[in-house]
């Protein structure tokens, strides 16, 4: 089945539509719907060019606390010689639109719709669009937790059209997990996967565990449970769940559910300012 992704393109609501929607904003969770990510509300970053991006998620307090993320739009000819200036910061690009020509360390690597790169700390990269059109890329950002005695993890860059979805057990089918780094591999600080859920796939239990997630919505629509509340979504709607925020849902159909899910993974808990 051809993967489908939403972006958002911007744009303003007409001065006669109503100001009701979705979003909500609360010490557990927050829905970012995909109205409200609208021209007004974009951002733009030192040292790129013809790019504009929404921050979806940063560290800020009473939200996320352990990473950032962007979605990114570069009109033609825009991109950046350099992109991350934190050189603590790890990074995921995912492609939703377009293409982009991806620089890491000399080596050209041309990412189109589903194209995925892991970017670890200090690794040397730049970012293009070299056509005509606007191209469209999440970019997750964390901070890289360092241990003693386990590498750093290197650079890596795939489509998810090349990486087969895992069943979870007993679900026969009906939910799928595309892992893109070994849940094994403890070099890795983070995980962004991508969840599918076939029409009436559930996650059939609330999920409460330490992990601190964002979910954004490339396609079809389910009902969530996030907290105490079941919340409607859709494609290109954004949720952010803090660490131990009961979770489930019911995919919607008529086609597949599937999102892009971040979270922190294979870390300590940080317990003293030794491991700050």
């Amino acid at each position: 089945m051809t993967p489908h992704y939403y972006a958002p393109t911007g744009g303003l609501p007409s001065q006669t539509d109503l100001t009701t929607d979705r979003a909500v904003f609360t010490e557990a969770y927050a829905v970012l719907p995909r109205g409200t990510m609208r021209d007004i509300v974009t951002s733009a970053l030192p040292f790129w060019e013809k790019t504009r991006l929404w921050v979806i998620a940063r560290p800020l307090s009473g939200f996320a606390e352990t990473f950032s993320q962007y979605i990114v739009e570069v009109a033609g000819g825009g991109g950046s010689e350099r992109p991350e200036l934190d050189p603590a910061a790890e990074g995921v690009v995912f492609v939703v639109e377009g293409e982009v020509q991806l620089t890491i360390a000399g080596e050209k690597h041309r990412l189109t719709p589903g194209g995925y790169a892991f970017l670890p700390p200090g690794c040397e990269w730049r970012l293009h669009n070299e056509s005509s059109d606007v191209a469209r890329f999440h970019w997750v950002r964390k901070a890289y937790e360092r241990v003693d005695g386990i590498d750093v993890p290197e650079p890596m860059v795939t489509n998810e059209t090349e990486v087969e979805g895992g069943e979870m057990p007993g679900t026969e089918g009906r939910w799928t997990t595309q892992r893109f780094v070994d849940p094994a591999d403890v070099r890795h600080d983070m995980h962004v996967n991508i969840v599918n859920f076939e029409p009436g796939g559930v996650i059939p239990f609330p999920e409460t565990h330490v992990m601190e997630h964002g979910l954004y919505v490339l396609e079809g629509k389910a009902v969530y449970l996030l907290n105490n509340d079941w919340v409607e979504v859709q494609e290109g709607d954004f949720m952010w769940l803090r660490a131990f925020c009961p979770q489930a849902c019911y995919a919607g159909g008529p086609g597949r559910f599937r999102y892009l899910l971040y979270k922190d993974v294979n870390r300590h808990a940080k317990l003293s300012r030794q491991f700050v």
